[in-house]
């Protein structure tokens, strides 16, 4: 069989990954898995960034707008979603672009999710309970207590997890259902695949992203974000929802802040996530990193020297 090859395109948001997929994809006549956990859902749209109906149209997309924010949709749901694609396009093709933003996706599709143990439901029940009466802050107690390595490793690399209370309290889970810490779990093998990956990243100035990030807000409220936001507004409280470009325009539909102030804190949202996407993406060696502006026949060569 012919070695199949998954060319990964990575970098923060508004850089420019969606263009140059669609740029390789016509180059190499071949498809396009997005891996983008907020484009999965159908009922979000502008807020999203989704590819436009003419970017759609030059090239097949699969994992685009086929999930409702109704819907329970894991990580590990997409990993095996997305690996039965995969199949079924090997079978036709040798090449297919993977692009996207969401970096526990990539390295879930890349190379596989840790394996974790099975909680029993009186502990998540407990957890669950904990959060209900005493909130967030005995969440980040119990983790420093539980696994402090891990806590004072997201506390430097990635604080925002530290204030979301799902992922503390599935931390926390896996400690007392396990009665090992939760890092003990992490990077404890890598799952054979069909395909070879190359890994093309995509960067710029920072002053440059923010500006790129910029835009791209105003423009979105140009297309009417504020109105989709409206639409939502109703089911604010789902976890698909939980998320820049959503959030801060449910604060000022609740009457907590103006306008103005909710579109400056998308900005500013905006560009702290960039930053994170940029540590995660960066922590991987293999990736072979470019400035956005970069011409497409120096990235097709470094490609074509994989194969």
């Amino acid at each position: 069989m012919k070695k199949k090859f998954l060319i990964t395109i990575v970098g923060p948001t508004a850089i420019g990954k969606t263009a140059l997929s669609i740029q390789l994809a016509q180059y190499y006549n071949c498809p396009i898995i997005s891996c983008d956990s907020r484009q999965f859902y159908k009922e979000m749209n502008i807020g999203t960034a989704v590819p436009s109906v003419p970017e759609l149209a030059q090239a097949p997309h699969y994992f685009i707008q086929n999930r409702s924010i109704f819907d329970k949709y894991t990580v590990g749901d997409f990993e095996n979603e997305a690996l039965a694609k995969l199949e079924e396009l090997y079978a036709i093709t040798d090449l297919v672009i993977l692009v996207g933003g969401s970096g526990l996706y990539v390295n879930a599709l890349l190379y596989g999710l840790d394996a974790f143990p099975e909680i029993p439901e009186n502990i998540r029940e407990q957890v669950a309970l904990d959060y209900e009466m005493h909130g967030i802050t005995l969440l980040q107690q119990k983790l420093q207590e539980l696994d402090s390595l891990y806590f004072y490793k997201l506390t430097e690399e990635n604080p925002q997890t530290l204030l979301n209370p799902q992922r503390l309290m599935r931390f926390i889970e896996v400690c007392l259902g396990s009665g090992k810490p939760y890092s003990s779990f992490l990077k404890q093998k890598q799952n054979d695949r069909m395909f070879t990956p190359i890994l093309i990243g995509l960067e710029a100035e920072r002053t440059i992203i923010y500006d790129r990030i910029d835009q791209r807000v105003d423009l979105m409220m140009k297309l009417g974000l504020e109105e989709e936001a409206k639409r939502l507004f109703p089911h604010k409280t789902l976890n698909a929802l939980q998320t820049v470009g959503y959030k801060e325009l449910f604060e000022y539909l609740d009457n907590e802040t103006s306008l103005e102030t909710a579109v400056e804190e998308i900005k500013k949202n905006t560009r702290r996530f960039a930053k994170r996407q940029l540590t995660w993406f960066k922590k991987n060696e293999r990736t072979h990193w470019f400035d956005y502006a970069t011409n497409f026949e120096v990235i097709t060569n470094l490609i074509q020297s994989k194969f």
